[in-house]
């Protein structure tokens, strides 16, 4: 048997060496776009997805829906988006635009939308929409029915996110349940603005409000005390969807942290945290 030369065998060895490294996971930087309401949740699920894919560089981006969604629009790279609204998707869903009816990309001239990669989106995740207030409830509100009240009396400050957030959309929705004109509202300086949920509760547990409208589980992590929840009949339900994004650079491993973010270890902490885990 012939003996291969000595450098044959290095550049095989060296090959082999290159493709081994090369595989979906390793070494590789993975973008995640998320809501802000996902950040203790996203950050500590990170940690347990790195302990199995160590030589994988999780990048977050959290802010709101709306803002991540310009800026994948804009040209931002990003490897998976998770919403917290479906709207938010949905303006960067060519498919979900034609189930609609707004016929296709080609058709609309507006190739643009085409972001989702096909049979990715999933609906992962379910959260409530609160009421919660500083501590002691100094203004003493119980329910929304109370808030109502209030605020067309101009007795309480109300948070509350704005009307491109996914947080402030479902407030518009609890508005026009109540009959409450928020142009009025705002005019009358009983409301204020977040650009984000996380703003509109800093804001309630700082006590510089009455009270504040925003999601239970950020109402959880930040210690809020919860006075009423928003009905779906009231504001919709609060679905936060999940795809893989065709202007990431690493869409293997997006799919690899999107089938982790549906199984069980990451379900046990979104449940922990107050999400209901859709899967």
């Amino acid at each position: 048997m012939k003996r291969l030369p000595l450098i044959l065998l290095v550049l095989l060895s060296l090959t082999a060496c290159a493709h081994k490294a090369d595989g979906p996971f390793t070494g590789k930087e993975l973008t995640v776009f998320a809501a802000a309401s996902l950040q203790e949740a996203l950050t500590e699920i990170g940690e347990l997805y790195q302990k199995d894919r160590p030589n994988v560089t999780l990048v977050f981006n959290f802010d709101s829906s709306g803002t991540l969604k310009t800026q994948i629009e804009e040209g931002a790279s990003c490897d998976l988006f998770l919403s917290a609204g479906r709207k938010q998707m949905d303006a960067l869903d060519a498919s979900a635009a034609s189930a609609a009816g707004a016929g296709s990309p080609e058709e609309r001239g507006d190739e643009a939308l085409d972001f989702v990669l096909p049979d990715t989106r999933v609906d992962l995740l379910e959260n409530q929409v609160v009421l919660a207030v500083p501590e002691g409830n100094p203004a003493g509100i119980h329910s929304f029915y109370e808030l109502s009240a209030a605020l067309e009396a101009g007795e309480v400050l109300l948070a509350v996110g704005n009307s491109d957030v996914p947080v402030g959309q479902y407030t518009q929705r609890i508005f026009a349940f109540c009959g409450l004109d928020e142009a009025a509202l705002n005019a009358a300086g009983v409301l204020t603005y977040g650009s984000n949920v996380k703003e509109v509760v800093t804001q309630v547990a700082e006590g510089s409000v009455d009270c504040g409208i925003i999601y239970a589980t950020d109402a959880r992590a930040a210690g809020l005390e919860v006075v009423d929840a928003a009905t779906a009949d009231v504001c919709g339900q609060v679905i936060y969807p999940a795809a893989v994004l065709t202007c990431g650079a690493n869409q293997d491993g997006a799919r690899d942290f999107l089938a982790f973010l549906r199984a069980g270890a990451a379900g046990e902490v979104f449940a922990r945290m107050g999400f209901t885990h859709l899967g």
